[in-house]
């Protein structure tokens, strides 16, 4: 059944003659269901022809020696869904420019400009499926998507002004600002902001209505195969006070050869074949801290994976890879998350508490007595200022944090070790020192003393994520 009424008469044969291609034509009538748009371009041509009851030498985009029958979009569809049988995939199509049509007796839709004519031909969705079948990548699933000219938005809002009639930039300045690392002021959103912005009557004095015919068809830039991110999760113990959470980098130099990141990403990127990675954890260390107990959750984004399908067994080899590599950190419960399981990771992350080990110097002698107060301590509610050290990173601010709980353990006349119990988030070395007054109080005025931490130790970080597995 065609799809256009009599109503539809009037609007399709002004469009068609002046250019615009039968699926444009259904388009611009409204037709929102696909089976009239699969049908072979020749074919729709004559039903097209039929309905309007117009000879066909009459007609603009008659076709002498007619292109090749066109697929069906339901037949791109299937190619694309017989490729492969594993993971989640994206096509993306670039349209930019032109180029002479191949078929030189096609003319140029001079609304889409080609693309509902030539690219629904077989030789190009072979192209499609030769670049996804070359691409290495793991799927189930695929998504295609197509980047369009801006000026296809330009010319449909002629075609359209031209319909609800019946039968420059310099216009809209503030939308064409030029911008860093663009090579062009006339991008997809400014065009489109200036469309939403112009009056019809300004419109109609900058671009002809109806639009041009174009002598050429608009061509394919470049085929792009790329695949979801694929997110794994943990937890990290790290054994050394010479190792950053992150790349240590300052003014471009690097100061220590690795990472935690870095020695548990590298053989992520390598198994996954993945172009890169984002990494996070709940909270991080300092440097010369080490992180003990169950350890302290981690999340790795990998982006573009070519390898997505793993077994438990596999995971589990991979973790002992890791744990192999490296006596400086060790990895646990290292499995595949969602994007949104991320999320748990950081819910709450203030509320939440930390435990830690510090030894601490007093510069007065000090008896076991003198620090058995600090037991009886619960919930002290402290206020940091933020720290010197960490200025150049964030804020200046004034937080306020709970130490929750307090344990000693003497160890000589200048030395004692402080077992803490913390919301999170507390800068545990400022509490002891002090900072120069900008934490209060700290361990120095509770004691009257001069103190400073020689070591510091995370031992447990209690976020509930991810889930703990069977060895």
């Amino acid at each position: 059944m065609f799809p256009l009424t009599e109503e539809n008469k009037h609007v399709a044969r002004l469009l068609l003659n002046t250019g615009t291609c039968p699926r444009c034509i259904f388009r611009f009538c409204g037709v929102d269901f696909h089976a009239p748009y699969k049908l072979p371009y020749k074919e729709l041509l004559n039903e097209l022809q039929k309905f309007l009851e117009t000879e066909k030498d009459e007609l603009i985009l008659e076709v002498m020696n007619p292109p090749p029958k066109k697929i069906r979009l339901q037949e791109l569809e299937d190619s694309i869904d017989n490729l492969s049988q594993n993971g989640e995939g994206r096509i993306s199509v670039s349209q930019v420019g032109s180029t002479a049509s191949k078929n030189s007796n096609l003319n140029v839709c001079n609304v889409c400009l080609g693309i509902l004519q030539e690219f629904c031909e077989k030789d190009f969705i072979k192209k499609v499926c030769q670049k996804v079948e070359a691409s290495g990548f793991e799927f189930t699933s695929l998504v295609f998507s197509v980047s369009f000219p801006p000026q296809l938005s330009v010319r449909e809002h002629a075609a359209w002004l031209l319909v609800k009639q019946e039968m420059g930039a310099a216009i809209c300045p503030d939308c064409f600002k030029p911008a860093k690392n663009k090579q062009s002021v006339f991008t997809r959103m400014a065009v489109m902001k200036a469309l939403n912005k112009i009056k019809e009557e300004d419109f109609l004095k900058q671009f002809p209505c109806p639009p041009n015919s174009p002598k050429a068809v608009c061509a394919v830039l470049e085929i792009e195969c790329a695949h979801g991110a694929v997110f794994v999760a943990g937890r990290y113990n790290k054994y050394s006070r010479n190792l950053p959470q992150t790349p240590w980098i300052i003014d471009g130099e690097r100061k220590l050869e690795s990472s935690v990141e870095e020695l548990i990403s590298d053989h992520l990127l390598a198994v996954f074949k993945a172009e890169s990675f984002n990494f996070s954890s709940s909270g991080r260390e300092d440097v010369d801290v080490r992180t003990l107990g169950n350890g302290r959750p981690f999340a790795i984004e990998l982006v573009n994976p070519h390898r997505v399908h793993f077994t438990s067994q596999e995971i589990k080899e991979l973790q002992q890879k890791i744990n192999n590599s490296s006596n400086k950190i060790q990895v646990r419960d290292l499995q595949l998350v969602t994007r949104e399981a991320i999320g748990h990771m950081k819910e709450g992350e203030e509320e939440k508490t930390k435990t830690y080990s510090a030894l601490i110097w007093t510069n007065k002698a000090i008896q076991k007595k003198d620090i058995e107060f600090l037991n009886d301590i619960k919930d002290l509610k402290i206020d940091q200022k933020t720290p010197l050290r960490v200025l150049h990173r964030r804020p200046l601010a004034v937080r306020a944090r709970v130490i929750h709980s307090m344990e000693t353990q003497y160890v000589d006349e200048h030395h004692f070790r402080l077992h803490l119990k913390t919301q999170a988030g507390t800068y545990i070395k400022e509490f002891v020192h002090g900072d120069f007054g900008r934490t209060k109080p700290n361990i120095g005025s509770l004691m009257n003393v001069t103190a400073d931490i020689l070591e510091l130790d995370v031992e447990s970080v209690d976020v509930d994520w991810p889930p703990a597995l069977d060895d």
